[in-house]
């Protein structure tokens, strides 16, 4: 969002993780086995058990954080670096690269025998300037196809998946959203970017990556599903799908596990890419594992942070761990869950059906059994800011049947949104926001355009 490693030296493995070890040696995807002592004690033991992973994302600057990197290198055995593989970090001038953020997680990586998922080579967001005032399509094209095959050569052999394009898709659509790559290129940039991508590692795996995909019938995800099919049919180089998975705090969509296994249907990997779910309820977290674990291609979870006060969403309180680093109750439901799943195996040579529900209960988000209240209430929450934008959170009570309108103050822009299906006015300063099945809390990003006093109004009424 806003918005990976071949793997180091094998430990010892313990008796019972070699038949996974077998699974993953014949699926092709390289995973480290824990020693013998962690088997089945940590996240990311547990994981490599059925041949997966589970990640976790990281900044450099963190790394210093003996609380922090104590953590990380005890419970995850996949990293994916925060912002430092970003366009405005990797490249912040025309052919100036500055790879030294990047490069220190990788090698902490290397050094403690995780691995490493690329974030992100093409991406509208985190974008420099100079790049989106290009407004010649050679010039666009050679840009683009130089820093796609500059980056990843620099890394090359050392990261298992790259996200090659990160949020195409336009909030509540099957069309691709406006930024310069799409408004200059086409859409014909995504295919080459992943071509481009291909040509510069061909081993690693290539992956699409975006949010609010999680839901099989919104109008977004049948536009992804339907390039990764186009693609396949094609030959275009995709071999995975990344499902941001940030969710509201009722967790994931009923059909989320149908999503999964309808894309993995159609030959690629499925990988939960950036999971936090508001207030981190155990049942939320177990369900969305779960659905992980029912699916052979779901190849691994990354949560979004490592400690609550890590989380762009902190005010949420949304991962595993609390600001003190210590477990949280959905650590272990998490745990858990992680241990109910299959191990990973070839594609299945006939598609599921593509309205089943899971077989797994879906988030506790039914309604009250009480009559219904007649209003409702949004409540905002203070996220990340940085120095051309900043997140904000919405809570909603009162209803489940609701309709917020958020206000921005002029020139300032929503860039992104989760969890919600949106529409704006003609003006673009005024966002209707109402539920897409990811329960009552949802997000934005807004460009300061200049203006960096100024913040979102929120008002709440029951559709």
């Amino acid at each position: 969002m806003n918005h990976r490693t071949r793997p180091g030296r094998s430990r010892r493995l313990a008796l019972s993780l070699a038949a996974a070890a077998a699974v993953l040696a014949a699926s092709g995807v390289a995973l480290l086995a824990p020693g013998a002592a962690q088997a089945a004690s940590t996240l990311g033991a547990q994981a490599a058990a059925s041949g997966r992973y589970f990640g976790t994302a990281v900044a450099s600057g963190k790394l210093g954080d003996s609380t922090y990197s104590t953590i990380l290198d005890r419970e995850f055995n996949m990293i994916t670096p925060e912002n430092e593989m970003k366009w405005d970090t990797i490249e912040p001038s025309r052919g100036a690269f500055n790879f030294g953020p990047a490069d220190q997680i990788v090698n902490h990586a290397l050094a403690h025998g995780q691995q490493m998922r690329g974030h992100t080579t093409v991406w509208h967001n985190q974008l420099p300037g100079w790049v989106s005032s290009i407004t010649d399509a050679n010039t666009l094209r050679s840009v683009m196809d130089n820093h796609i095959t500059t980056e990843i050569s620099h890394f090359k052999g050392k990261i298992y998946a790259w996200d090659v394009v990160n949020e195409a898709f336009a909030d509540g659509s099957s069309q691709h959203r406006s930024s310069v790559f799409q408004n200059v290129l086409g859409n014909g940039f995504i295919e080459e970017a992943f071509r481009t991508a291909r040509a510069a590692d061909p081993a690693a795996k290539l992956c699409y990556n975006d949010y609010n995909i999680e839901n099989w019938t919104d109008a977004k995800t049948q536009g992804v599903y339907s390039m990764v099919r186009d693609f396949k049919a094609r030959g275009v180089p995709i071999d995975c799908v990344g499902f941001q998975s940030h969710f509201g705090s009722g967790g994931p969509p009923a059909s989320f596990q149908t999503t999964l296994s309808n894309f993995a249907a159609l030959g690629v990997d499925v990988q939960l890419t950036e999971l936090d779910i508001a207030q981190a309820p155990s049942a939320a977290y177990t369900n969305t594992v779960t659905a992980c674990m029912r699916v052979a291609r779901c190849a691994g979870i990354t949560v979004w942070g490592i400690r609550d006060s890590d989380s762009w969403r902190s005010g949420e309180s949304p991962l595993l761990f609390d600001g003190s680093g210590n477990k949280k109750a959905a650590y272990s439901a998490v745990l858990s869950a992680l241990g109910t799943g299959t191990p990973v195996s070839n594609p299945p040579t006939t598609a599921p059906p593509t309205s089943a529900p899971p077989t797994s209960a879906p988030p506790t988000t039914t309604p009250p059994t009480s009559a219904p209240p007649t209003g409702c209430t949004a409540s905002m929450v203070a996220g990340t800011v940085w120095g051309d934008r900043y997140n904000t959170a919405v809570n909603v009570t009162g209803s489940s049947n609701w309709i917020v309108t958020v206000t921005i103050t002029a020139p300032q822009k929503i860039s992104s949104t989760w969890n919600i299906s949106a529409s704006w006015d003609s003006s673009g300063n005024v966002m209707t926001a109402r539920p897409n099945g990811n329960g009552n809390s949802f997000g934005f990003t807004t460009m300061f355009n200049g203006n960096t006093g100024a913040r979102p109004r929120v008002s709440c009424r029951v559709g």
